[in-house]
């Protein structure tokens, strides 16, 4: 081999490696992307009035809202993929109502008037008759509603299948 040949292949050698280091430093500088979870605690944040976005825990948002004592939007568990969950007084107003149906239909994008009717559905039917614990699915949705002695929750899950 010449000297030419060296030099040439170590040119290559050289230009190579600058172009893998670029390439390397591309894809290691691109921009973080938020995760789903947060994407729809912004649309929720933007897409409803007086709705403010409290903080983030593990796979949990916690969010507020003058109509509601606790709201709560989970991401990724075990059986479900996303998970909106509500508490408000033990008779739910209809400021309440409107409230977790206009959320759950944002968040799992489903018209609003069915997320209202099923979560409306769900929490009349707790009382006397059917208890302080209705289970019940609506629209390829997991309503779960719960009764105490001074409020009412809703858990609205959609499976990890779904």
């Amino acid at each position: 081999m010449t000297k030419s040949h060296i030099r040439s292949l170590s040119n290559v050698r050289t230009v190579l490696l600058a172009a893998t280091l670029a390439v390397l430093a591309a894809i290691t500088a691109s921009p973080a992307r938020a995760d789903r979870c947060e994407d729809i605690a912004n649309q929720l944040k933007n897409g409803i009035d007086g709705l403010k976005v409290n903080f983030a825990a593990r796979n949990t948002i916690y969010l507020t809202h003058r109509s509601a004592k606790e709201l709560s939007l989970g991401c990724r568990g075990q059986n479900y993929s996303l998970e909106f969950y509500a508490k408000g007084d033990r008779k739910p107003k209809p400021e309440f109502l409107s409230l977790v149906g206009a959320t759950a239909a944002i968040v799992f994008t489903v018209p609003k008037d069915d997320t209202t009717t099923g979560t409306t559905r769900c929490l009349k039917r707790m009382g006397l008759l059917r208890g302080d614990r209705v289970t019940m699915r609506f629209r390829r949705l997991n309503l779960e509603c719960t009764l105490t002695r001074t409020e009412a929750s809703i858990a609205i899950t959609r499976g990890r299948d779904e």
